[in-house]
């Protein structure tokens, strides 16, 4: 079977850095200038497999592509990237600002204490912000003081850390929810089976167990199971498992060089054919005609 760094997609722990475990709760914070003047201002796509980061752009600006979506943006911003999304940068050279990076198992703990934090990193986003704002003025003074908070040990570290951590999450999510209109929904315990059915699914997507597993682990029954998925994501479990396979699908036709019969076998499909009349019913396409256009939008400039 191909690994992710067959299909070319790089799967750092913090870019550049080999993937590793974290060791418990994980937060890292450092300039944007620390990794990517390196790279000559160009981050490759490349995704994390547990890390979701917050990045405060402060001058300059460029052009985020996540998932082959391209967001341009200019200081002053907030970008939000989930774990796992395969994302990249192109920023104008001299561009400055914060990188904030918080590993899932941390997430998970601050969601259990204030549910609406699940939203923060539903999909990667862009949220414009103004200069000299109230807004910026609490992010600029919230990362310094979480940067001198990262960097000793004095009386009183741990709590200090989370404390402003979750003035600037608390922050994000109110510009958040503003930017999209919505209003907080409660999750409640359908949101909370889907989302643990999600992390089950990206931990076997490649070769699906039958639902009545998953339910089974979940402690429900499939019919449960089903009701929650239709009520928290509007599809049915199969619904989200093919909409995973079908995701990492188009991220091997797009970053890759793998043939269509290698996206299908690394994908868990025996046969080409089926896999192709699958992509094609899901996304509009067949695989092919997939790749054709979005490398000919590419070298359009588009």
């Amino acid at each position: 079977m191909l690994s992710t760094q067959d299909i070319g997609i790089k799967d750092f722990f913090l870019y550049g850095e080999p993937p590793r475990a974290e060791r418990g709760y994980f937060i890292h914070l450092e300039t944007l200038d620390e990794r990517s003047r390196p790279s000559g201002w160009n981050i490759r796509p490349h995704s994390h497999a547990t890390l979701s980061h917050i990045f405060l752009v402060r001058s300059g600006g460029g052009v985020m592509e996540a998932e082959r979506v391209q967001l341009s943006f200019a200081a002053p911003a907030l970008l939000l990237i989930p774990a796992r999304t395969v994302h990249a940068f192109h920023w104008q050279p001299e561009s400055a600002g914060w990188v904030l990076t918080l590993s899932d198992a941390y997430l998970q703990d601050l969601i259990a204490q204030e549910p609406e934090f699940r939203i923060l990193f539903e999909e990667a986003d862009r949220l414009e912000i103004a200069e000299d704002s109230p807004e910026t003025r609490l992010f600029d003074g919230a990362l310094a003081r979480l940067a001198r908070e990262l960097n000793w040990t004095a009386p009183g570290h741990a709590i200090a850390v989370e404390a402003h951590l979750v003035v600037i999450l608390v922050e994000v999510l109110r510009l958040l929810q503003g930017s999209r209109r919505r209003s907080p929904v409660p999750p409640g315990p359908h949101a909370e089976t889907v989302a643990r059915f999600r992390a089950m699914i990206e931990e076997s997507f490649r070769s699906p167990h039958p639902l009545e597993t998953y339910a089974d682990r979940l402690g429900t029954s499939l019919t449960r199971l089903r009701a929650a998925c239709l009520k928290a994501a509007g599809q049915p479990p199969s619904g989200l498992i093919q909409a995973r396979r079908l995701l990492e699908a188009r991220r091997m036709l797009l970053y890759s060089n793998a043939t269509i019969a290698e996206t299908a076998y690394h994908l868990g499909y025996d046969d080409p054919a089926y896999f192709s009349r699958v992509f094609q019913h899901g996304v509009g396409l067949s695989p092919r005609a997939f790749r054709k256009r979005h490398f000919e939008t590419a070298a359009q400039g588009g």
